[in-house]
């Protein structure tokens, strides 16, 4: 089975689960913890080499005060989780601003190899892509080198496929330079629901799909 090299994570539907199971929309973000870890590790199985997660948008903290505490709080759980695998960790947001954790500020000035290094994990915290496009320059060449390092996420990848669970269709701005030529899977699941059937009904559709970028 063709394997994507690296894969995008819209892991939406957090709140709507919470409202299901009689709990606070904000009590819903700790069990996405779970599934996160455990589709780190089925993408290390599988040979996937990166892996990017969307945590919090800048549009994200418009919302009541209990929430943004809570998924804040569980992004930084996120990164402390995984920095105890073999991974290597980037985390790409607006630092300026106070809805930035401060914790976790070395994990976004370079890479940070964490136990044997290995699967590279991006974490988008306090991330939006006017943020990430505003070095852009309509003078700039126009090569795709020249473009790409204008990036905030210079350092991330192309992505071949994107998962977004929680039945939205729809990128909510997830890493527009990146994404431009990605499959797109969705999971009509809420994301704490998570299965590794999941995972792999995703791979077996990516591997049908026709990858031509255009040409």
């Amino acid at each position: 089975m063709r394997i994507p090299r690296h894969i995008g994570v819209i892991p939406d539907g957090n709140r709507r689960w919470a409202q299901k199971h009689n709990l606070n929309k904000e009590e819903g973000y700790t069990y996405g913890l779970g599934p996160g870890l455990e589709l780190f590790k089925l993408c290390q199985k599988e040979g996937v080499e990166e892996l990017t997660f969307y945590g919090f948008t800048m549009d994200n903290t418009k919302r009541p005060a209990v929430q943004t505490k809570a998924f804040s709080k569980t992004c930084v759980e996120a990164v402390k989780m995984i920095s105890r695998e073999d991974a290597s960790i980037l985390v790409v947001g607006n630092t300026e601003t106070p809805m930035f954790p401060k914790e976790l500020i070395p994990y976004t000035k370079e890479r940070k190899k964490c136990g044997t290094g290995g699967l590279k994990v991006n974490f988008l915290i306090n991330y939006g892509w006017h943020w990430d496009l505003s070095n852009l320059n309509q003078n700039e060449s126009r090569s795709k080198k020249g473009i790409i390092s204008s990036l905030k996420s210079q350092n991330v990848s192309r992505i071949n496929l994107i998962i977004r669970w929680g039945e939205r269709r729809r990128l909510s701005g997830f890493l527009p330079a990146q994404s431009v030529y990605s499959d797109f899977y969705v999971v009509d699941s809420y994301w704490p629901d998570f299965k590794k059937e999941d995972f792999y009904d995703a791979l077996r559709w990516y591997a049908k799909q026709d990858v031509t970028l255009g040409g």
